[in-house]
């Protein structure tokens, strides 16, 4: 496994855990870097600094404190907010800017920011030239491979961000259209890797051992982005990190191994929100950890209806002793 490099910061590895809004909060990003990944990249901020009062985002913005290097994503369209959020974000610890071109959700396409400025280069231009000028630290870029399969000009926009200074580049590859649809595609994110001499990390659909060597070899690709397959599953960076590096799979996680860390992760999830919060947040990450353990349905609709971090931990330990008691379950 080759180093990679962002700017000053040697990673240990090329895995990195991909941002996704309301997952990568501090809990699982301190999690994932437990567990094998050699970075991990925040929750996407609004570049709105006005809007930085609220709860949600005075729980993604302080960043001094955890481990290096710190990458802390933003998300908007208009220039010089982006550099303001950039220096703010600085300011309160961020190591390295990401700039979100690459999400496709409505609700951010909609005003202009995300994958959406892919269509508009002479603002994607802009932008990046902004906030590479804000700040003294890398800036990343995210994008997809376009806006639709008829206007694929993921390799365009690669180029100008190469240009504006733009230290790494990460793209998903699918087109905004598609969202998270069909099967992700490579040979375009190969063409921009060809195209730039920039580290390029390939994100989407990587969720094997085998997923992740065969991206890389098809790409080229400096690193891997992977963000949907570490959901309930957080431990795949060390199983893709030891097979990228040995050419063999780890054994199989058992549900002895698994139940520490589910633990460990709801007890982190407490202490950072709160018992309402963190009870509330906690459902969809035990949902996802026992999606792929036998009998888990019944489990989980008992598991949502509870109301308190007590509760949840013990029924969670009761889950795990019946089935360490039978000797059941695999976890995937």
């Amino acid at each position: 496994m080759s180093a990679v490099r962002i700017g000053p910061y040697t990673l240990p590895n090329q895995l990195i855990l991909a941002p996704m809004a309301g997952v990568t909060d501090r809990p699982f990003r301190a999690l994932c870097r437990r567990l094998g990944a050699g970075m991990t990249v925040s929750e996407m901020l609004t570049s709105d600094v006005r809007l930085w009062n609220s709860r949600k985002s005075r729980l993604r913005l302080p960043h001094g404190d955890e481990p290096e290097p710190r990458s802390v994503q933003i998300a908007g369209g208009d220039p010089q907010r982006l550099a303001e959020a950039a220096r703010r974000n600085v300011e309160l610890g961020a190591q390295i800017v990401d700039i979100n071109m690459g999400c496709p959700a409505k609700k951010v396409c909609n005003k202009a920011a995300g994958s959406a400025l892919m269509r508009d280069e002479a603002l994607v231009a802009e932008i990046l030239r902004a906030v590479v000028a804000a700040v003294e630290v890398p800036v990343t870029l995210k994008i997809r491979t376009g806006w639709d399969r008829a206007n694929r000009n993921g390799v365009g926009i690669a180029r100008l961000a190469e240009q504006a200074g733009i230290a790494a580049l990460a793209v998903h590859g699918r087109t905004r259209a598609d969202l998270y649809g069909g099967a992700a595609e490579y040979d375009t994110i190969a063409a921009i890797k060809r195209a730039v001499s920039i580290p390029v990390f390939a994100n989407g659909d990587i969720d094997s051992p085998e997923k992740a060597r065969q991206v890389l070899d098809a790409t080229g690709a400096d690193g891997l982005l992977i963000g949907r397959a570490a959901q309930g599953r957080p431990w795949i960076f060390r199983e893709i990190e030891h097979y990228l590096r040995t050419g063999e799979r780890l054994p199989a996680m058992t549900t002895l191994e698994v139940e520490p860390i589910v633990l460990e992760h709801l007890a982190a999830l407490y202490r950072f929100y709160g018992e309402e919060l963190g009870v509330r947040i906690a459902r969809k990450h035990v949902g996802w950890y026992l999606a792929s353990l036998p009998d888990a349905q019944e489990f989980r609709a008992q598991f949502n209806r509870l109301d308190t971090t007590d509760a949840q931990s013990a029924h969670v330990r009761r889950f795990f002793a019946e089935r360490h008691k039978d000797g059941e379950g695999v976890a995937a």
